[in-house]
């Protein structure tokens, strides 16, 4: 790994950045009608912020406590008259990076369109019809990184949702590839269980990018203040991870002398033997907002699994997989008047660990975790927000052979603020570990013209040790622009 000082990397990035924001205000004037939609804070999976990689031998933040009893069919879908005017919505979005630290180079100039249409039947059945088309020219202007990640990369068309919804009396229900979102905390991930991740860009993605629809179907009851809601899931969607070499890849094991390191094709499940399904129940008393849920799929987030052979040469070769784990979760949330309160709670039962055990035939340990995160946020004059979240894992059947300490802690912090100009919105978000020195920060700024369009700079900085979540990309900071039109 080449390593920079941290004045030899400040250095680097005011250049770098200032060129890149000169480069953005020259070439983009675009002039609008109504203000464009805010981004989201990036978002961090709570499995990936306590597991290390294996061994070797950013919607707008949370603005407010959404009312869970409102539909969530009902929140996530217009109700538009029958025959309306089906105009598209979506955005435009491109973002340009270079990555300073390490190997020096242009590491992002992605393009993404992503357009949605909806609409209602006679009979009052609506639905939602919306795709995504991603193109990155960085993967055929260079060489810089390996075929399988050019072509991985470069260009993708995908379905984002596809779905129908009905009615009948209390129950409503949606089919097709939609979002299940079950919990939602300040840039991360805690009891937001069903939904995969697109973790190419690692978590410097905003909420709206980085989330994976699911193929499911999907059901919910309401009778006053209590709400039941049930999924299954027949075909499964995984975190994209990529291919080896990628940017953000997760697995970089150091070579070893004398033996060949390979990483196999990752292993999806599919099928009805391989299906996910759950129930969430929620209650609102008093104001507070309490639900419990109880989960069951091939974790979406994949594991290492290591095999050794030796004839006819010393290989060891890795190779993604899911297994199944089960998880019963809780959240809850309350608005306090100054503050608001949200917390969220998940028991893991059976979630493969990489271990450093050489004997262990598979190079996996299974694992029961306990996580928990409590946060609290402040909105001040002038859109100034401030939120603390602090949390844990606990492992009650903690292996040696894992990176984690049986014990792992952390925190996040999250300021934004519009108090030097209605336009302008300067955002550092901040996840550290207490256990060791490991952590990421975001700093970002963000201009907002006087219609739809949005432009953006900002900077992502790793620091710790090459084992440690963050700091295995110590080599990977970057400054980066973001253009973006909403319509």
């Amino acid at each position: 790994m080449i390593t920079h000082s941290i004045s030899h990397r400040a250095v680097y990035l005011i250049r770098v950045l200032g060129a890149l924001l000169l480069s953005l205000f020259i070439s983009t004037a675009p002039a609008g009608a109504a203000e464009g939609r805010k981004n989201s804070v990036n978002a961090q999976s709570i499995d990936d912020l306590f597991n290390d990689p294996a061994p070797g031998p950013k919607e707008s933040v949370s603005e407010s406590v959404p009312t869970i009893f409102a539909s969530p069919l009902a929140q996530q879908t217009e109700k538009p008259e029958p025959h309306s005017n089906l105009r598209p919505t979506g955005f435009y979005q491109n973002n340009l990076a270079y990555t300073y630290a390490g190997n020096q180079h242009w590491s992002r100039f992605n393009n993404m369109l992503d357009v949605a249409t909806q609409g209602r039947t006679e009979g009052g059945m609506a639905w939602k019809l919306g795709g995504r088309i991603n193109y990155d020219p960085i993967y055929d202007l260079t060489d810089f990184y390996p075929q399988a990640v050019r072509k991985d990369q470069r260009f993708e068309a995908m379905i984002r949702e596809a779905y129908t919804d009905f009615s009948t009396g209390n129950w409503d229900f949606r089919l097709g590839r939609q979002h299940i979102i079950w919990g939602e905390m300040v840039g991360l991930f805690f009891a937001d269980v069903v939904s995969a991740k697109d973790l190419r860009q690692f978590v410097l993605q905003d909420f709206d990018i980085i989330r994976i629809p699911q193929w499911a179907a999907r059901a919910e009851y309401f009778k006053g203040d209590f709400h039941v809601e049930g999924v299954w899931i027949p075909y499964m969607s995984y975190d994209n991870i990529g291919k080896p070499g990628a940017e953000f890849y997760p697995l970089n094991p150091p070579p070893i002398p004398g033996m060949q390191t390979v990483i196999a094709s990752e292993k999806k499940p599919t099928g009805l033997g391989d299906m996910a399904y759950g129930t969430r129940l929620s209650y609102l008393k008093s104001g507070w907002d309490i639900s419990g849920f109880y989960y069951t799929a091939n974790d979406p987030a994949a594991a290492f699994s290591r095999q050794t052979t030796l004839l006819p040469t010393p290989v060891i070769t890795f190779q993604p997989i899911h297994e199944r784990i089960h998880q019963i979760g809780a959240t809850l949330s309350k608005d306090l008047g100054p503050m608001v309160l949200k917390a969220e709670a998940i028991y893991t039962k059976d979630k493969q660990f990489s271990t450093t055990n050489a004997a262990d035939a598979d190079g996996l340990v299974k694992q029961n975790i306990f996580d928990y995160v409590a946060g609290l946020e402040w909105s001040f004059p002038q859109e100034t927000r401030f939120n603390m979240q602090i949390f844990q894992r606990l492992f009650p059947n903690h292996d040696s052979g894992i990176v984690p300490n049986k014990t792992e802690s952390g925190i996040s912090l999250l300021l934004s603020t519009q108090a030097l100009h209605p336009k302008l919105e300067p955002k550092m978000l901040l996840v550290k570990s207490f256990n060791r020195n490991d952590w990421f920060a975001q700093l970002k700024l963000t201009y907002k013209l006087d219609g739809n369009w949005r432009l953006a700079a900002g900077a992502d900085i790793f620091t710790g040790r090459n084992t440690g979540l963050f700091g295995q990309f110590d080599n990977k900071d970057r400054v980066y622009t973001e253009v973006r039109y909403s319509f």
